[in-house]
């Protein structure tokens, strides 16, 4: 929820399912089980175009009446195409590769990591948003899990994007369904985003909070048991 005026995010067409995978928790749910459309990038993404980063910067300095000639700003151009390539390096990996090591240890219950830091750029503004995720699974019913630094590193490729939180949330969650075979997910995102904060409304300190919840997870005990685990201090 990036902007007050904003659309609401749209749910999936009734009967539809937003994801790959089992996500009622009946039965398995094998990697690439094709049910909804495939987890990946919302569109191709040109190849990141530093020279022309910087050629904008310039013009929009220009245009805001600085002058991009002058010693403190004569850099920045090039400086702010070093900062975009990194702040959106997520529009160039697939997070299929970020989610590859995989570990069949039998484990059937919850697992879930909290306080992954989020450092996003909304897209209607290009001004950040900050925070933190939670990210929670079942395994499928093999009990075949991920790396814990896969979770934050899938976090990481859909925030490093212009983006809007609810649809990053949302993009993990069915992510980790497609990735992983997941039988339940749920992911919650907390953030402050400075397009409310230092302009607009003009709210600091006012967070954010969306989730998305897939499969077992919809269960009321089992959700009620990921959102203790989550709200624990």
């Amino acid at each position: 929820m990036a902007d007050d005026d904003a659309a609401p995010a749209q749910d999936p067409a009734p009967g539809r399912s937003p994801h790959r995978g089992r996500a009622d928790g009946d039965g398995d749910s094998p990697r690439g089980a094709e049910v909804g459309p495939a987890v990946g990038d919302r569109r191709r993404a040109r190849p990141y175009d530093a020279a022309g980063v910087a050629r904008a910067v310039r013009d929009l300095l220009t245009a805001v009446g600085e002058d991009p000639d002058r010693e403190g700003l004569r850099e920045t151009p090039e400086r702010v195409a070093r900062s975009l390539a990194e702040s959106f390096s997520g529009l160039h990996q697939d997070p299929a590769e970020v989610v590859q090591t995989f570990f069949d240890i039998e484990h059937q219950e919850m697992v879930l990591v909290r306080d992954i830091e989020v450092y996003s750029m909304c897209e209607h503004h290009l001004l950040p948003f900050h925070g933190v995720a939670h990210v929670g699974y079942i395994p499928d019913a093999h009990g075949r899990v991920t790396g814990l630094s896969k979770l934050a590193r899938l976090v990481d490729v859909y925030a490093k994007r212009p983006q809007v939180q609810e649809r990053l949330t949302t993009e993990v969650a069915d992510a980790l369904v497609h990735l992983l075979g997941a039988r339940g997910v749920i992911v919650v995102v907390e953030a402050e985003h400075l397009c409310m904060s230092m302009r607009g409304v003009r709210k600091p300190g006012s967070r954010t909070v969306t989730s998305a919840v897939r499969g077992m997870m919809r269960q009321g005990p089992t959700r009620v048991e990921a959102m203790s685990l989550i709200n624990r201090h």
